[in-house]
């Protein structure tokens, strides 16, 4: 499926996600400016504590689209329509089931794979130097200087990690299923308390309500690191970088190729 090249194919893919959805969204056209969308997603977390939704931050992304309906077991296509029953179904079935233990989500599927690497240091033997990841980024366009277009959309889940019901994004590649990004979001949220807040087509982001500190974080980087080989083998280079990362940031970045 090709991007959307103009704004009728744009508002028909928006309009066809606030559909999917099916719950109350408000939409944020490309800006170089993210403090109103960010100021109405903390805005949104406070309220969902009171009236029972957790706020996510969807980007309006074709390839995201397919994925959504690709899960629901139905073919995109350049109309972006789809059947809402089926959706319905699905988001039901899936609740409804039991979800994987942490433990299976966090095994490497290959025995082979690559030892873990604990330092953070570079090829030249120098510590990396680690900013703190305390903002949302992944709605970032990098193409351009503007955010993607996106929908702040008010899940009606009961819990953090039954947002995946509405968002099946996973599933493809080493991205992980919906079911298994259910059980990685239950594990991280009892115990650190946080929530899914931003996906696109590859990338998930979570908030915290503040870092984790040095004595979890390494526990938390191998399950990262199994979770997304990406960020470590694409990205930090190293589990002990992810681990310096995860100690001082509220803000979790997942990606993947």
């Amino acid at each position: 499926m090709r991007d959307p090249k103009n704004n009728n194919e744009l508002n028909n893919l928006k309009d066809s996600l606030v559909r999917y959805l099916d719950c109350p969204c408000r939409y944020f056209p490309p800006s170089d400016n993210d403090s109103d969308l960010m100021r109405a997603y903390d805005n949104a977390l406070e309220r969902g504590k009171k009236e029972g939704f957790f706020p996510m931050i969807v980007a309006v992304d074709s390839t995201l689209w397919e994925c959504l309906v690709m899960n629901t077991e139905q073919n995109a296509d350049e109309s972006f329509e789809f059947n809402a029953e089926k959706v319905r179904e699905y988001r039901k079935k899936i609740l409804s089931e039991p979800i994987p233990s942490p433990k299976e989500v966090f095994t490497p599927d290959d025995e082979d794979e690559e030892e873990e690497d604990d330092n953070i240091r570079d090829d030249t033997g120098e510590y990396i130097d680690i900013e703190a990841d305390n903002c949302l980024t992944g709605y970032w366009d990098i193409f351009s200087d503007d955010t993607l277009p996106l929908i702040l959309a008010e899940i009606p889940a009961k819990n953090p990690w039954e947002v995946f019901a509405w968002l099946p994004f996973g599933g493809w590649n080493d991205c992980p299923d919906t079911k298994e990004q259910m059980s990685a979001a239950k594990h991280w949220h009892e115990l650190y308390g946080a929530v899914p807040a931003l996906v696109t087509h590859d990338v998930l982001e979570y908030v915290l309500p503040k870092p984790v500190g040095k004595e979890k974080a390494m526990e938390i980087a191998r399950e990262q690191y199994a979770f997304c080989y990406d960020i470590v083998d694409q990205g930090i280079e190293s589990v002990g970088a992810l681990a310096e990362l995860i100690s001082i940031s509220s803000v979790w970045y997942f990606w993947w190729d």
